[in-house]
């Protein structure tokens, strides 16, 4: 397996286990390119043109999935989460490959399950906690 061909399967197999939509995605993206930056629902509802509602439900989803995390001092603040430095090299290489082929990307994250049928599977995942 060539290393593009590794980092493309990294790629994919993070946006099929962790991503639920692409707001989701440009949300994670958005808050990992200006890390340490942290974010409200508003300036981020704003920055991707949805209401303040979605926005938070996207952040509030992240925090959830412990891609990013709230700031202990305002819950209603949200940052990128820089540890493990694993996930950071593979949020850069999301991020270099949503750049390249949006469409591919996109297609690729509609073209999966709904959401509640990943809800259902999710409630069935082994984790280590």
């Amino acid at each position: 397996m060539t290393e593009n061909s590794q980092h493309d399967a990294e790629v994919r197999q993070f946006l099929l286990d962790q991503i639920d939509s692409v707001p989701h995605l440009e949300a994670l993206l958005l808050l990992w390119n200006s890390r340490p930056k942290l974010w409200e629902a508003d300036e981020l509802a704003r920055r991707l043109y949805v209401g303040r509602e979605v926005a938070l439900r996207l952040l509030q989803d992240l925090a959830r999935q412990q891609l990013i995390d709230s700031d202990a001092g305002s819950p209603e603040r949200y940052g990128y989460r820089d540890e493990p430095a694993d996930r950071s090299r593979l949020i850069r290489m999301v991020d270099e490959t949503y750049r390249r082929e949006i469409v591919r990307i996109s297609t690729l994250i509609h073209s999966k399950p709904s959401l509640p049928v990943r809800d259902f599977a999710r409630a069935f995942r082994f984790t280590k906690e």
